[in-house]
């Protein structure tokens, strides 16, 4: 008797559908797995053996025979381990489906004794497993929590084969899970590591912080060291508003893939500060199973590189398409994914090796080191970054300084949100103003003729690039949705100049 069940395996983002059949044969008893299986999914005869035992359920004695369809397609998941025992369950009649329950799939990894463990990326399957006509899925308990936020589903929760068992002969049903539009639990507010608040000065980077966080735009700091370059980067957080349900079901897709807690729900924005040792395949992604990089891992937050000069030159030339797109393309002999990479970019650096060139103390560099410092990154890196700004020492009598005032912090959190609010409107909850594309920007940019002069000739006398030129007009549009203004002023296109990127010349980026 040959039987048939349903799992998915983990392709790229999303998955695939798997048909597994199971045939039993009079022959010496073994279990045999066929269909491009790796080892991890070979070794899964051990595990449904053992939690055969376990759960006081029988083994057939006989040969039993596992095809994973399609064949050409490799296999490397141990989700299927829970659709090969209901297989054997099935072939050996011990168990029967009704014929609604034939559109069933059943994902989950199968432990020695007998409990079904949690899975990676069971966001991505179950969304492509609904794309497919799915709706029905039996999962690991501990994965629920993820499980729910895909909405139009239902879902099945199993701790252990025996609660399989147990509900597909009716002895104790499982309580079917209905997602409906998706559903998350209720969080508490993030507590933030570092507020607007505390950085003392840098009334022009606060500025800056502000407007990136409304629009989705680039920050370059630069300035010598123990000036605040750090704080203020963590202070973006806590101007960001909170996630929206799409936001952290991508989110928490794109970490179960990497991350140890994989059955984790992600709520908060997340802030990645990579090493600028970090390889390469880290920050963008790839490796032997290709893996979300950090560029990725900060979809929808921020990703601070600190001291960006100091990191590889290879590195850096690769961010160039993730800063256009918003999406990282990885490519490699057998397989090529496409993942979401639409974070906001916060980098710094010294103005040169020693860090004080241009202030009150003593820099040691030579001229040659300092061009070659500033050298590394390459204009077209630059031209991708729209807002630069100066940070510089702070008066060390104001460090100790008690604001007694309103909060900074919640008045520009306030305006991010609001002006965040009119740009999902004017593009349909699609994108921010950092986002858009030159065809947008001339449908809702509105400059008027005054502004425009004034950007046209800064345009010829500074000599911006043509992508300059569109950036700065983003800013210029985010500002004055700060502004609260439909039209780009004057005062806007002006305030939006005094942050594009400066000539490249020794100590350009003082």
């Amino acid at each position: 008797m040959t039987t048939k069940v349903q799992s998915l395996v983990s392709s790229g983002t999303g998955g695939r559908l798997v048909d597994i059949e199971c045939s039993l044969s009079n022959n010496l008893p073994n279990i045999v797995i066929v269909g491009s299986a790796t080892k991890p999914v070979d070794e899964a005869k051990e595990r449904v053996r053992s939690a055969f035992a376990a759960s006081n359920l029988n083994l057939p004695r006989k040969r039993i025979t596992i095809n994973l369809a399609p064949a050409d397609l490799p296999k490397n998941d141990s989700g299927l381990d829970v659709a090969m025992a209901v297989s054997i369950l099935l072939a050996s009649q011990q168990i029967s489906l009704t014929p609604g329950n034939n559109n069933l799939l059943f994902l989950g990894e199968l432990g020695l004794d007998g409990s079904i463990r949690p899975i990676r990326g069971m966001i991505g399957k179950l969304l492509a497993a609904r794309q497919q006509g799915k709706t029905v899925c039996v999962i690991p308990t501990a994965n629920l929590a993820q499980a729910r936020l895909v909405p139009g589903i239902q879902l099945i929760p199993a701790g252990s084969l025996t609660n399989i068992y147990d509900h597909f002969t009716s002895v104790k049903l499982i309580e079917v899970v209905e997602t409906g539009v998706g559903y998350a639990e209720k969080r508490l507010n993030s507590v933030v590591d570092t507020s607007l608040d505390e950085v003392v000065g840098q009334a022009l980077a606060k500025r800056a912080l502000e407007i990136a966080a409304a629009g989705g735009h680039n920050v370059f700091f630069s300035g010598p060291p123990g000036t605040g370059k750090t704080m203020l980067a963590k202070a973006l957080s806590s101007l960001l508003p909170p996630l929206n349900h799409e936001e952290m079901l991508e989110i928490t897709h794109l970490h179960s893939l990497v991350s140890n807690d994989y059955d984790k729900t992600v709520t908060t924005r997340p802030f990645r500060s990579p090493h600028h040792s970090a390889s390469h395949v880290a920050i963008i992604g790839g490796g032997l199973n290709l893996r979300p990089g950090e560029i990725s891992l900060s979809h929808r937050g921020v990703l601070f590189m600190d001291e960006l000069p100091e990191f590889s030159r290879m590195t850096l030339e690769s961010l160039r398409q993730p800063l256009e797109d918003r999406v990282v393309s990885v490519a490699r002999a057998k397989e090529a994914v496409d993942y979401p990479a639409d974070f906001i970019l916060i980098a710094t650096a010294n103005p040169c090796p020693c860090g004080f060139y241009g202030t009150t103390k003593p820099c040691t560099c030579m001229p040659h080191q300092i061009a070659r410092y500033q050298q590394k990154l390459s204009g077209p890196i630059l031209d991708r970054i729209d807002l630069f700004a100066n940070v510089h020492e702070v008066d060390h009598a104001k460090l100790l300084h008690t604001n007694s005032g309103s909060s900074q912090a919640i008045d520009s959190a306030r305006r991010v949100a609001s002006a965040r609010s009119t740009q999902l409107q004017r593009f349909s909850h699609a994108k921010l103003n950092a986002g858009m594309t030159n065809q947008e920007l001339k449908q809702h940019g509105h400059i008027t003729p005054e502004a425009k002069q004034i950007l046209d000739a800064a345009g010829e006398k500074l000599g911006i690039s043509a992508r300059s030129y569109m950036r700065t007009i983003k800013v210029a549009r985010t500002i004055a949705d700060l502004d609260q203004s439909t039209r780009i002023e004057t005062r806007h296109i002006t305030e939006a100049l005094q942050f594009r990127k400066p000539e490249i010349t020794t100590g350009a980026l003082v």
